[in-house]
């Protein structure tokens, strides 16, 4: 039984594949309602082409691919809800079946975020998933490609031909991954990285952090297989806490009582998208300074 996740507001889940199996039509019906969407929201216009997300992963399926994460974008007005943005994380048989590259537990995914109340196209990038923390990742769009379809003409065919094209861009991922595994980082070098997701986490507008959550904590490992110096390592221990949440310290309040302050996790699509790609690329910038 696959697993599904309730996320704050009650009517927004997340449905998450147990390892082996994928999601049926039903649980992803249960986290992402708006996946079955056959029509456009009212706010759309008559050139709008309402193709539902779910017709395409019909596609996608005859294709060998299946889907192992289903989410969907929380909404203020009801009357959206059933339109609203949701991401689907495919993975495709060739990628389950033994025959492809990976380093040990890191899995090659294409991601696909789509909407019918207009405020996204079909958008496909390459991902990653770790299965030892089930957190996927998005890769930066600095060096892979994200491939975009907008709802008119063949989308059916175009989305295909894109989620092959982005898997391609996974696997060249999981080379970046294996290299920045050969590259150790001092403790300096490990604390720049932290500092850096720290102010992308939890910064202002103007970069300032009011948290008590610190770089040192973020740099923290779960598990005794992240505790490593490389880069791939310390890449893994920040993506997973920054994303995860769970990362607690002490505060004051404006009376200057303590109390405990934990960090959330992210559960919105576009900072879930936001973040995973400007942590992947401080990763991409800092295997290239380690290169020079």
């Amino acid at each position: 039984m696959n697993q599904i996740t309730r996320i704050r507001p009650a009517h927004s889940f997340r449905a998450s594949a147990r390892p082996g199996t994928f999601l049926t039509d039903d649980d992803i019906q249960r986290a992402a309602p708006s996946v079955f969407a056959v029509a456009a929201h009212e706010s759309r216009s008559a050139g709008f082409q309402p193709i539902p997300t779910s017709q395409i992963l019909t596609g996608l399926r005859k294709e060998g691919f299946d889907v192992v994460q289903a989410s969907q974008s929380r909404s203020r007005d009801p009357g959206r809800l059933d339109f609203t943005k949701h991401m689907i994380r495919l993975r495709h048989a060739s990628q389950t079946r033994g025959t492809s590259r990976a380093i040990g537990d890191v899995f090659p995914e294409v991601v696909l975020v789509n909407a019918n109340d207009g405020s996204s196209s079909y958008v496909m990038s390459a991902g990653l998933f770790r299965l030892v923390c089930l957190n996927g990742m998005t890769v930066s769009e600095k060096e892979f490609q994200t491939v975009r379809v907008t709802h008119w003409g063949d989308v059916q065919g175009k989305v295909i031909e894109g989620s092959f094209t982005v898997l391609e861009e996974s696997t060249k991922a999981l080379e970046h991954a294996e290299a920045w595994s050969a590259i150790d980082l001092s403790p300096p070098e490990q604390h720049a990285l932290a500092e850096s997701a720290r102010v992308l986490r939890f910064g202002n507008s103007d970069g300032n952090v009011t948290t008590p959550i610190t770089a040192d904590q973020l740099l923290r490992a779960n598990r005794q297989a992240d505790a490593g110096p490389s880069l791939w390592h310390t890449f893994n221990r920040l993506q997973e806490n920054v994303i995860k949440g769970g990362v607690s310290a002490l505060d004051r309040n404006s009376t200057g009582r303590p109390r405990r302050v934990t960090s959330r996790a992210v559960n919105g699509i576009d900072q879930d998208q936001r973040l995973n790609r400007a942590l992947w690329l401080l990763a991409e910038t800092m295997a290239d300074h380690k290169a020079h």
